[in-house]
């Protein structure tokens, strides 16, 4: 048995990694495990979108956490950035949510109204004027001026070359298939039989949280969901925000390239692009913004996001194994809601100090899990 640090966390993707920076950079001796490369699940196939409003109109005990973490973000990149020397393209542009019809319109002119101002209505010719793409048929949107997005795989390569600067460890291609309680500290075991030990254990790992042997069922709460999206080359009208329709959204970069994502798909552990996923993108981009029919066709992406019964995280101290800690779950808000999670499992961790949000995210409402 080899010794590990004082926290072994399972999981590279944007949540593993950001926990992992976080602990590293307060002190922790942290070591990394990855069962592939470092961002190749469910982060790979992100659009990085951050828009609390846009996505949270239901205004439920997730909404809120997404808009701290929202103010966080500013911060937790520019350290990311510094400790890593990585330069992350992170793009506050704005989003608009289309109303395609007057029922639609209605909707969202009363969530503007109940949003101050973080939220704008803008009528038909207004939302046109700014965003001349949009098709004559809209009847107005909503514009969330705070919004807008980050690439992901630089940011996850900045959060990891950090912690790796602040001293961590990185094993890519280890496949942890088990966690268990050994007296006083934890065991990690690998697929090859090879194990570690160290104080605390954070499950990061996503849609395959559940697939670790562990005396705690809280994670086998987590199903995945298929997620695709399409990159295509843009030649129309640039496009100034992220837009928001009924079926689609498409996220336009710097490079001239557009992100058109997302499908969400109850297929089990099958992460395949498809030909009928790519279809139904195509049509609704084209739907949203008529001139994406003459964009040029670059790319298709899928990956697993981890979801829960009740569309909460899984964040926070295991109910019946000491020193385990949870960190998945986040579904669709995995990238917005990294700042958050890593600042509360590093002051659970670290400090003791258990934040408020622990209340609504605990393992402990799962703890009935079939075994």
């Amino acid at each position: 048995m080899r010794a590990g640090g004082d926290v072994i966390v399972v999981g590279g993707g944007i949540i593993g990694c950001a926990v992992a920076r976080e602990l590293a950079s307060r002190g922790a001796r942290v070591r990394i495990f990855e069962a592939r490369t470092v961002a190749a699940g469910a982060t790979r196939a992100s659009a990085g979108i951050l828009a609390p409003y846009i996505e949270g109109h239901e205004r439920g005990p997730l909404f809120d956490l997404t808009l701290r973490s929202l103010a966080m973000y500013d911060d937790f990149i520019a350290q990311a950035s510094e400790g890593s020397a990585v330069d992350v393209d992170d793009r506050r542009c704005g989003a608009r949510e289309i109303a395609a019809d007057d029922a639609a319109a209605d909707d969202l002119r009363r969530a503007s109204g109940t949003a101050g101002d973080s939220l704008e209505w803008l009528s038909a010719s207004d939302a046109r004027q700014l965003e001349p793409a949009l098709p004559d048929s809209i009847r107005g949107a909503i514009l969330a001026r705070s919004h807008g997005y980050v690439a992901v795989s630089s940011l996850t390569e900045a959060l990891v070359w950090a912690a790796l600067r602040h001293g961590a460890e990185l094993e890519t291609g280890r496949h942890v298939r088990a966690i268990r309680r050994q007296k006083n500290e934890l065991e990690v075991t690998a697929d090859d039989g090879a194990s570690w030990t160290a104080r605390h254990v954070v499950v990061a790992s996503g849609s395959w949280s559940g697939q670790l042997e562990s005396p705690d069922p809280a994670a086998r709460a987590v199903r995945p969901v298929r997620g695709q999206l399409i990159q295509l080359a843009w030649t129309g009208r640039p496009l100034s925000h992220v837009i928001w329709g009924k079926d689609c959204y498409v996220v336009p970069w710097r490079d001239g390239t557009v992100l058109v994502g997302a499908t969400v798909e109850e297929v089990g552990f099958d992460e395949r692009t498809t030909a009928a996923g790519v279809r139904d993108l195509l049509d609704a981009a084209c739907e949203l913004l008529p001139e994406a029919w003459g964009a040029t066709f670059l790319d298709a992406r899928a990956g697993l996001r981890p979801a829960t019964p009740d569309s909460l995280p899984i964040i926070g101290p295991s109910a019946n194994v000491d020193g385990l800690v949870y960190a998945t779950g986040h579904f669709r808000n995995g990238v917005l809601l990294a700042p958050l999670t890593a600042s509360i499992v590093a002051d659970l961790i670290l400090d003791g100090r258990r934040d408020p949000a622990l209340a609504l995210t605990t393992p402990a409402r799962y703890r009935g899990q079939p075994g």
